[in-house]
């Protein structure tokens, strides 16, 4: 099979799917057609924002769609009617139908940002980070109804620094996914893509993370601490909240020597900055933003406004 056979649809939305986009286009890999969620209201004003993939599409002059329900009846007729043999989905965000994964003769294949079958689910990236994993990676999966437990086709990984934030992982497994799905395309033109079960008694899953994730729980360890604010690094982002309710957000932390109660505030000035106890030690935060500033150094935002407060609110977990 060559390459000018393939008739690919692609669905994904937000930014770890644009490398594995721009690949199929650059790569020639017959992409007819762009799948995408809605336009949703962002940021302050609310005002109706587009996803990644769609300005992506619009500026490469590929046709777009945006159903807010693909699986209607309705879509589902006009995604058979396009003619497609292959899908490809990267963090599309819907869950797709038996019947609409039999419509491409090829089937359709999911990038996903972890090694199955650990980190199953919407936020491996999140989770990985939080757990202190050393390895992360990508997969490309036959896509089943069950969500990621298809069969595993190809795999990479990469190390973890120590301070790795979640948003740099995720800029980095997005760029290894297009090399990862790259190869997998070639070895199916080739007739050489292998199907690998994934051993279901070594799975894992993480959902979508919940609205308001990311209160900081100072009963963990510093290390879990630190893990955690990095894991959420630069978005959605870690917060404390302090007693009389304002949230400070989180970018960048460091452990500080030194004891204190988990979640009392030790330092909150100019000279010494923001140090909080965790259950074995002390954390200081490098990094914050406050209601009404921008971000910057914690030291540098105390020197504009104090803090009170001599501990922050109990995490509610």
């Amino acid at each position: 099979m060559r390459r000018s056979d393939l008739r690919i649809a692609f669905l994904g939305t937000p930014e770890f799917a644009l490398p594995s986009l721009s690949m199929l286009f650059e790569e020639d890999f017959g992409l007819i057609q762009v799948i995408t969620q809605p336009d949703r209201p962002a940021g302050r004003g609310h005002r109706l924002s587009p996803p990644p993939v769609k300005t992506w599409a619009l500026e490469h002059g590929v046709p777009v769609w945006q159903p807010e329900k693909l699986r209607s009846e309705e879509n589902t007729s006009r995604l058979r009617a396009l003619g497609c043999n292959l899908m490809i989905t990267a963090a599309y965000g819907q869950i797709l139908s038996q019947e609409i994964l039999d419509i491409p003769a090829l089937g359709c294949i999911n990038v996903h940002a972890s090694l199955l079958p650990a980190y199953r689910g919407a936020s491996p990236v999140v989770w990985s980070l939080i757990n202190g994993e050393e390895t992360a990676g990508v997969s490309t999966m036959r896509t089943v109804e069950a969500l990621d437990a298809g069969p595993v086709l190809e795999q990479d990984s990469v190390s973890v620094g120590p301070d790795m934030t979640g948003g740099e992982l995720m800029s980095r497994l997005s760029q290894l996914g297009a090399k990862t799905l790259e190869r997998t395309l070639v070895k199916l033109l080739e007739g050489t893509l292998s199907d690998h079960p994934q051993a279901e008694a070594e799975a894992s899953y993480y959902p979508v993370l919940p609205k308001g994730f990311g209160e900081i729980d100072w009963n963990h360890s510093t290390r879990e601490v630190l893990n955690f604010i990095r894991a959420l690094a630069p978005s959605p982002g870690a917060y404390i909240v302090l007693p009389e309710g304002e949230r400070i957000r989180v970018f960048a932390a460091s452990r500080r020597e030194g004891q204190g109660k988990p979640g009392e505030i030790v330092f909150r000035d100019p000279k010494q900055g923001l140090v909080i106890a965790a259950r074995d030690g002390l954390v200081s935060l490098d990094e914050i933003k406050r209601p009404g500033s921008r971000r910057m150094r914690a030291a540098d935002s105390l020197r504009g406004r104090g803090i009170g407060a001599d501990r922050v609110r109990e995490a509610r977990v």
